[in-house]
């Protein structure tokens, strides 16, 4: 056997599904088997397994015990001359198995060998190649230096930035996304490390294979798309403690008792400072549109209320400064407080939700300036006025701070997402009907021909023309079918066109998911139903209001109530749970043999969508349907409805 390739899977089934077909196509030129090792997934990734891909040798670990105690599983097992350690979230070239076992026979020395990476935008990945993390490099790292000084051969050895990402070179540390080792070198250092749960055994093993008298290599003759979900989390405080404590544990068994004291106390500054950042960094972006939004409203108000004194009193400061701030600080904290329940501070922000935070909110300071005493009211005028200044202002900065780019101030504004669909015309039908039915904020502006033969009227141009179309018709998104296109097609493709506009996306040979550099903190099936998810933030939010508003009438009102219930005790427990956060009304349904794993996660519930059905009509495709029906198409009303007809059980 020449190859076994190694993956671990982690609840990531559409990746693995386009990994596998990716490493199947690849193995037609290697003798390869292939193991797949699932760390106790609970999205059906084994099942798919079984079904798709029989051939695959199929480890179902009920406990996640780590990346390379599954590795480690696989490896004992293996027979190839070389191990592939991969990542689910890969997708492979038609010759890239031929091409890294073929240097490996040529180059007795290599220990180990990684790849050329991109991520799903077409953009290269300078962890492709790494210089091992000593002291040194490691400090140039942590404070920036070699991100500042890229081209330097001193300060950038974290990364061999100094290096041609081009050509072909020694390196000190592979990447585990995708680790080709020799077997006779895993047998002469050892297999992977377990005490490193999830990073920092690559790094490990990579210096192991050093140490042993063989080299690394980096070969860029073939390249990977590596979707790197978790690069999404790693601004996180969780990632910064999981990563940095990996080091630690390297340093302690390969450094001397006085570099690796240096190097801990380093790297101990370094969590206290990156854990500081994330926390300032997360508070800011949340922060920061409220507190623009905070000094326009600021700045009407001291531009306005002298201008407007003046004109009905001929003096600037008729107002008692005492009211003047009393209503200022209220006003302001009424708008603030309508924007946030009106959505006015999702993410992506809908412009509709900033209007009607601010006019809901003065309505709503109208009312109640009308119940307040002659002597404290200060001007309806400057009310009116400072909410003409809010709804023209306000969103007009929004638009403006849109386009700077920033994820923290990205408006949802109205409008479609042009796609272009690069595949045969029996594929690229399927797929429009697959998305038209699932997601119809995308308009399908061109169809592309794989081959520069086809020339049916069906296709704005084929491959190769590619580029032009893109230009002309303003593509967004590129979705190339994989069916009848090569690996090694789609990622030239993506590298030729170097577009970071673009998105691109891979659809399944069977049709069945859509994956790509936008869902990869997603399960990977990127246009499922999703009419009104239940868990979009304004949904989320109209829930927890209502589940707080009945909760606290139901309490308020519950010597009166407690004449028509049964069990009142618990009731009164459930509505406190309930008023507190820790439950909701409304939830799925649970009972035997259906499962809810699949679906958006939300807080147990006391009713569920099931309540008005007979127990004579249940059954558990019935409950099934009914709880992903709810999941998917989520109205406030409707739980509104189950609490009015179910509040006496």
């Amino acid at each position: 056997m020449k190859l076994s390739v190694v993956i671990v899977n982690y609840n990531v089934k559409y990746f693995l599904e386009q990994c596998l077909n990716s490493v199947f196509e690849s193995a037609k030129h290697c003798e390869t088997e292939v193991f797949v090792v699932d760390n106790n997934s609970v999205d059906g990734s084994c099942a798919m397994v079984k079904s798709k891909f029989p051939q695959v040798k199929l480890i179902e670990n009920k406990t996640n015990y780590g990346f390379s105690y599954a590795n480690n599983q696989a490896i004992k097992q293996s027979k190839g001359e070389y191990v592939l350690l991969l990542n689910p979230d890969t997708v492979i070239e038609e010759k890239t198995l031929k091409t890294v076992c073929d240097f490996m026979d040529s180059h007795p020395d290599a220990g180990g060998l990684g790849v050329k990476m991109i991520d799903g935008k077409g953009r290269f990945l300078p962890e492709s190649k790494r210089g091992l993390p000593t002291p040194k490099v490691a400090f140039y790292k942590i404070f920036g230096l070699s991100k500042l000084f890229k081209k330097s051969a001193k300060f950038g050895q974290y990364h061999l930035s100094y290096l041609d990402k081009d050509k072909t070179h020694e390196v000190d540390v592979l990447s585990g996304a995708f680790m080709l080792l020799r077997k006779e070198a895993l047998d002469k250092v050892g297999l992977l490390d377990e005490a490193f749960f999830m990073y920092g055994e690559d790094i490990d093993l990579s210096y192991r294979i050093t140490l042993g008298g063989y080299k690394n290599y980096y070969l860029p003759e073939t390249t990977i798309i590596h979707y790197k979900g978790e690069s999404t989390k790693k601004g996180s405080v969780n990632y910064v403690l999981v990563f940095y404590n990996a080091m630690i544990i390297f340093a302690k068994k390969h450094f001397s008792q006085k570099n690796a004291g240096f190097f801990i106390a380093l790297i101990k500054i370094a969590i206290y400072l990156r854990a500081a950042l994330a926390i300032f960094h997360r508070f800011l972006q949340n922060i920061i549109t409220p507190l623009i939004d905070l000094i326009i409203i600021l700045a009407g108000f001291l531009i306005i209320t002298p201008i407007w004194s003046e004109f009905q009193f001929g003096v600037r400061d008729a107002y008692p400064q005492n009211i003047f701030m009393w209503g200022l600080l209220s006003y302001l904290t009424i708008w603030i407080i309508s924007l946030v329940f009106l959505g006015g501070y999702d993410k992506p922000a809908k412009l509709k939700n900033v209007y009607k935070g601010i006019i809901v909110g003065s309505l709503f300071i109208l009312v109640v300036y009308s119940l307040l005493p002659a002597n404290l009211r200060f001007s309806r005028a400057i009310i009116l006025l400072s909410t003409a200044w809010a709804l023209i202002l306000i969103p007009l900065v929004r638009l403006l701070l849109h386009y700077t780019g920033l994820n923290c101030f990205k408006i949802n504004l109205p409008g479609k997402k042009k796609v272009a669909i690069v595949g045969s015309e029996t594929e690229a039908k399927d797929l429009v009907k697959l998305i038209k039915n699932t997601n119809p904020k995308f308009v399908i502006s061109s169809f592309v021909s794989p081959s520069k033969d086809e020339n049916s009227e069906f296709f704005s141009g084929n491959l190769e023309q590619l580029n032009e179309i893109v230009k002309i018709d303003k593509i967004d998104e590129i979705i190339f079918c994989a069916k009848n296109l090569q690996a090694q097609q789609i990622i030239r493709t993506m590298l030729k066109l170097d577009n970071p506009r673009l998105d691109y996306k891979i659809a399944s040979p069977d049709g069945f998911s859509v994956i790509g550099s936008n869902s990869t903190n997603t399960t990977g099936e990127l246009y499922n139903i999703d009419i009104n998810s239940i868990i979009k933030p304004e949904n989320l939010r109209n829930k927890r209001l209502l589940d707080f508003c009945i909760s606290f009438l139901m309490i308020l009102f519950y010597p009166i109530l407690v004449l028509f219930m049964k069990q009142p005790k618990q009731k009164l427990k459930n509505l406190f749970s309930i008023l507190l956060g820790n439950k909701t009304f409304v939830s799925y349904y649970e009972g035997e043999g259906v499962d809810t794993s699949m679906l958006p996660k939300i807080k147990k519930g006391i009713y569920t969508p099931l309540e008005n059905f007979k127990k004579a009509e249940l059954n558990p495709e019935l409950a099934q349907r009914i709880n992903l029906m709810y999941a998917k198409d989520y109205r406030v009303t409707q739980d509104m409805n189950i609490i009015v007809k179910s509040w006496r059980k």
